[in-house]
């Protein structure tokens, strides 16, 4: 008699189908570019229009506005003026990497190497022998874009960056994690022909001059698709979870929200941005006025007479924000440095941070106690499963978001995201169910 399998619950299926979605994206969205492109893509399909080409809006209209092919902010219009404020969730699409230098090529000892420049925080030695990929773009002078995408296809050659073996590194053992492999070192094989051959390979390929590279933006990321992992498949590896987790979790709320039969009472509003790991800096970053002009091109084509300064900035007080960022996992091997109560844990769901930044919450925004108390009524009454933390034990470290560049307009802030293992390595671990339960946090956000 043929043994029957059990049914798979109910929210096992939608945490999978979801898991599912997430990896796929991720897949594709290797850089803060391909990111955008996926997410313009998924908000084309769900009938959302780029505000550029809109000369009003209406309760459920669906638009969204770009910035340099990094940044967006994707808006459904809800029923009450956007002059009241904004519901957002705002999250960040690049993630720590290599990036290529103006003059990346040359050649030492017969080796061609690509020379790097460290973006963001990483620990050096987790690249090492690793197989990575490139991508990115090069623009001639003419303005013509090049797309570069090399290692993730089948058939393509990956990167190294090498390491001394074990048997002649007893003077490298003996130095700090800092001194053992200098970042200047940090140099990508790209093949052992001469310079001149190589930079004729990239003529003949892509149609570029080597001159041409002083005007591009090539990253190196680690090679491969994400994978699920464990024999339950219940964790995802993968490059970039900090902070595409929750990024794609506020983009699939906001088309959730964006399909519903009735608008929403509030402008609900999605922020993919670009720089965050190097403090939200340039004109793509949080620290830019892109929110700010963005919310003022909504209440223009709003108002029948024209929007005024004062009601910009009135509705950007008005508006509140889920800083949607990741946080420290609580590592067993590691629990020196949590904070013993107040960490997050893998499978408890998204952890909401009241405050981060440093030992002294310097660089934190801080958010008001009546605040949390919204976020916890919306999160019982959504169904949701989260948990309350703190990114590590005091004078142990820390670390910051985008929510101080948004609590400044004076709106309220708190931070609130999926909690990671290995987080700024190459490939960092997260649950399949904190992933769906960060989603369903956002809907019940949204959903006010």
């Amino acid at each position: 008699m043929k043994k029957k399998t059990a049914a798979v619950p109910k929210c096992d299926r939608a945490v999978e189908a979801y898991a599912a979605e997430y990896m796929d994206f991720l897949a594709k969205g290797k850089t803060e570019r391909r990111c955008y492109a996926a997410a313009v893509e998924l908000l084309e399909k769900a009938g959302f229009r780029d505000l550029a080409s809109t000369t009003s809006l209406k309760p459920g209209d669906r638009v969204y506005r770009g910035y340099h092919g990094k940044t967006l902010m994707a808006c459904v219009i809800g029923r009450e003026p956007t002059a009241k404020g904004l519901r957002v969730v705002g999250g960040h699409t690049d993630a720590p990497r290599l990036d290529l230098k103006p003059r990346p090529l040359y050649e030492k000892d017969g080796i061609v190497y690509l020379d790097t420049h460290m973006y963001g925080g990483i620990k050096k030695f987790q690249w090492l022998v690793l197989p990575l990929a490139l991508y990115g773009v090069i623009v001639r002078k003419d303005g013509s874009v090049v797309e570069v995408a090399v290692g993730d296809e089948p058939g393509d050659p990956v990167f190294l960056i090498s390491d001394i073996l074990p048997h002649l590194g007893g003077d490298q053992a003996q130095k700090t994690q800092k001194e053992f492999y200098p970042a200047e070192d940090l140099d990508v094989i790209a093949g052992v022909c001469e310079k001149d051959a190589l930079a004729a390979c990239l003529a003949e390929k892509y149609g570029v001059e080597e001159a041409d590279l002083l005007s591009a933006e090539l990253e190196i990321v680690p090679a491969g698709r994400p994978r699920e992992v464990g024999l339950d498949r219940s964790l995802i590896a993968a490059y970039g979870h900090d902070d595409r987790v929750c990024a794609y979790a506020g983009l699939s709320a906001l088309v959730d929200v964006a399909k519903a039969k009735t608008p929403p009472s509030r402008t609900c509003a999605c922020i993919l941005c670009d720089k965050e790991e190097i403090g939200s800096v340039g004109a793509s970053g949080m620290d830019s006025t892109f929110f700010e002009n963005t919310v003022a091109e909504l209440l223009e084509r709003e108002a029948k007479g024209g929007a005024r300064d004062i009601d910009v900035r009135r509705a950007l007080e008005a508006s509140t924000m889920l800083s949607a960022d990741v946080t420290a996992a609580a590592d067993p091997h590691f629990k020196d440095v949590d904070s013993t109560g107040n960490e997050a844990r893998l499978g408890k769901g998204p952890a909401a941070a009241k405050y981060t930044g440093g030992p002294t919450k310097g660089g934190a925004s801080d958010c008001r106690a009546e605040f949390v108390a919204e976020i916890r009524r919306l999160m019982d009454k959504g169904g949701v499963t989260w948990q309350m933390s703190e990114l590590g034990r005091q004078e142990k470290g820390g670390g910051g978001t985008i929510s101080k560049f948004m609590a400044r307009y004076g709106m309220d802030v708190l931070d609130f995201g999926t909690p990671l293992l290995n987080m700024h390595a190459p490939w960092e671990l997260a649950s399949k169910f904190d992933c769906y339960h960060t989603k369903k946090a956002y809907a019940a956000y949204f959903a006010g």
